[in-house]
């Protein structure tokens, strides 16, 4: 299996079991080991009080993003620590695009850089995840 093969292979089967981000309406875009491209529509009901996109919103989005990226490589993998700096609002109707890269693997600790952007290609944040390998696999080799 190559990597490209294992890495859709493990978002296919992360994706069945990931109730949140099919309710949020995210779409997987783009599967390769180390790396997920995920998209989201910022919905009427994801507004906040100032009528810009949810902060938390956002974050989920990236949190989705660097999830699949980091268990790529069908190693069980989860976060010990993320931080997410908003850079513009999102807005009502804007397409979001959370590209997740792995920065660094050694071990079972990585680091991996989210960035979220609109339809336009304005960042809207930036998101870094540091994520940690458990015990187990999502499908069997």
């Amino acid at each position: 299996m190559t990597p490209e093969e294992r890495a859709k292979k493990a978002a296919a089967a992360m994706w069945a079991e990931d109730r949140a981000s099919r309710f949020l309406g995210m779409e997987i875009i783009e599967m390769a080991e180390g790396r997920a491209v995920l998209q989201m529509v910022v919905r009427p009901e994801f507004c906040n009080g100032h009528g810009i996109g949810h902060g938390g919103l956002t974050f989920s989005l990236a949190d989705s993003a660097f999830a699949f990226a980091c268990n790529s490589r069908n190693q069980a993998t989860v976060a010990q620590h993320n931080s997410i700096s908003y850079v513009a609002p999102a807005r009502e109707g804007d397409v979001l695009t959370a590209v997740a890269q792995e920065i660094s693997l050694t071990g079972r600790s990585g680091i991996y850089d989210v960035r979220v952007s609109n339809q336009d290609g304005a960042i809207v944040a930036e998101f870094r995840g540091a994520s940690r390998a458990i015990t187990g696999h999502l499908f069997e080799e």
